[in-house]
């Protein structure tokens, strides 16, 4: 008997085996067409002196009042004359550019290609850590340094490069093209929304748009020997919320068992304990998915097994922020008030708690889920909804649009791979969207690992080749339109 049971076990297990190396072995990366490396003949030097230019206006977006966002649009248009001159431009609030260069086809829907100008600020007390000063526009051999480089005056001198010089090339697209240049994007984006209310009151539905989001990743993601390009299929949604705790005040001396500040680390310590449910779904599934296939084979192998080894993955998925955020919504308490002294005890205490919203959630979903997890009547619960903003719909991987964007990635960045993904923050894409059949999101940019501090934070650079790359990715791109 004993001997029948073993037998049975050992042949479940090599059946088993064989399902896992099967599976393992068919799960590759999908077959794609060969893409001809792709060179556009454009002014390199030129460009580089453009976004050297470019960085030493201060266009920081929490004071656009400055007179630097007037004057980067008037040296746009000293800078490329020929854009100008061709194609139909409008201004629209705040100080945010839209220019439609006509196609020959109106039967083709339009596209639109987003970049924006405005910067965040630069805290004062790093002026000592940066290496060129971060409105110098300093260039050496390798980089162009500065505010805005990465972040995204970079794509937008690639954008306007390839514009002129395609136009003095006598070139002329068959579909209008559309050049959207936020003003705002920093500070929520309604130069954008402009573009989207503009667009539709003239009846214009895009085909597809384009706008920052992700990159070319290279020694970003842990294990992953290739360069990943992340074009990105829709963004997460933002709310926040307030749980406020009230209680008797007084002395510090004297205090009640439970104050207000207790009951308030309570509600946040169960709200950390308890996450938002995730999962590999939806947009989370297809990055996962094609991100796999380009593992080794010992990781493949849990990829292409996730009937068996989903638990397991999603449990070493959600030990790291970076890949925990493309699962759920995530929760990130950010602020704490109390009392405005330390010997006295506050009558109300207040915790701000910050939500990006996975596409597969809403606003209500989200607050049903805090609700139900601080289960505390004693919690008051406040919803900010009049600063929120839902997730992004989820674009086609398989659209026109996503088709062009990764094979002018391929011609421009060369044998990498290529994922759809989801962007974690907000950028102005989402607004695109509203106009949009689709809207994707990547800068043509390739990066590494310690690249990323540099947005947002001190010594932001751009590489002269990748400015290259930039060039010879819109190029491509717009040349199939």
């Amino acid at each position: 008997m004993l001997k029948r049971i073993l037998a049975g076990i050992l042949l479940v297990l090599v059946v088993l085996a064989a399902v896992i190396g099967v599976k393992t072995f068919q799960y590759r990366p999908e077959a794609v067409a060969e893409a001809e490396p792709f060179r556009f003949e454009a002014d390199l030097e030129g460009a580089v002196r453009a976004l050297s230019r470019a960085v030493t206006f201060e266009t920081v977006s929490t004071d656009m009042s400055r007179p630097d966002f007037r004057a980067f649009l008037a040296f746009l248009e000293a800078e490329y004359p020929k854009v100008h001159a061709t194609m139909e431009r409008v201004e629209l609030e705040p100080v945010t550019p839209l220019y439609k260069w006509q196609g020959t086809d109106p039967s083709l829907a339009p596209v639109l290609l987003a970049a924006h100008y405005d910067v965040v600020p630069v805290a004062p007390f790093s002026l000592n850590q940066w290496e060129h000063p971060p409105y110098a526009g300093a260039v050496d051999s390798e980089f162009v340094w500065g505010r805005g480089t990465l972040d995204n005056k970079g794509a937008l001198i690639a954008i306007m490069t390839v514009a002129e010089q395609l136009i003095a090339d006598g070139f002329t697209p068959k579909r209008t093209i559309y050049l959207s240049f936020g003003g705002d994007e920093e500070t929520g984006g309604k130069g954008a929304e402009a573009v989207a209310a503009h667009l539709k009151a003239l009846g214009v539905e895009l085909e597809w748009a384009l706008d920052e989001g992700s990159f070319v990743l290279d020694k970003v993601i842990p294990g992953l020997d290739v360069p990943v390009a992340s074009i990105n299929l829709a963004e997460k949604g933002y709310v926040t919320m307030q749980l406020v705790a009230t209680g008797a005040g007084g002395h510090s001396s004297m205090p009640p068992r439970e104050t207000a500040v207790g009951k308030l680390a309570k509600a946040v310590a169960r709200l950390q304990d308890n996450p938002v449910p995730g999962g590999l779904t939806g947009v989370s599934a297809e990055f996962f998915d094609a991100l796999g296939r380009h593992f080794t084979i010992e990781k493949r192998a849990i990829f292409a097994n996730r009937w068996l080894f989903d638990p397991l993955l999603e449990g070493i998925l959600s030990g790291s922020p970076s890949t925990d955020a493309m699962l759920r919504t995530t929760t990130a308490p950010t602020m704490l008030e109390g009392s405005p002294k330390e010997n006295v005890l506050a009558q109300r205490a207040v915790a701000t708690i910050n939500f990006r919203i996975h596409p597969r959630d809403s606003v209500d979903d989200i607050e049903a889920h805090v609700r139900s997890a601080i289960d505390d009547p004693e919690i008051e619960i406040v919803v900010q909804r009049e600063f929120a903003s839902p997730a992004s719909p989820v674009s086609d991987s398989s659209g026109p649009g996503y088709v062009d964007i990764e094979a002018a990635i391929r011609q421009a960045f060369g044998p990498i791979a290529s994922v759809p993904g989801l962007t974690i923050a907000a950028t102005d894409a989402r607004h695109y969207a509203k106009a949009a059949k689709a809207a994707y999101r990547i800068n043509p940019f390739q990066i590494e690992g310690d690249d990323l501090a540099r947005f947002h934070g001190l010594n932001e650079r751009l590489s002269i080749e990748n400015i290259e790359k930039g060039i010879n990715f819109y190029a491509a791109l717009i040349l199939k339109q």
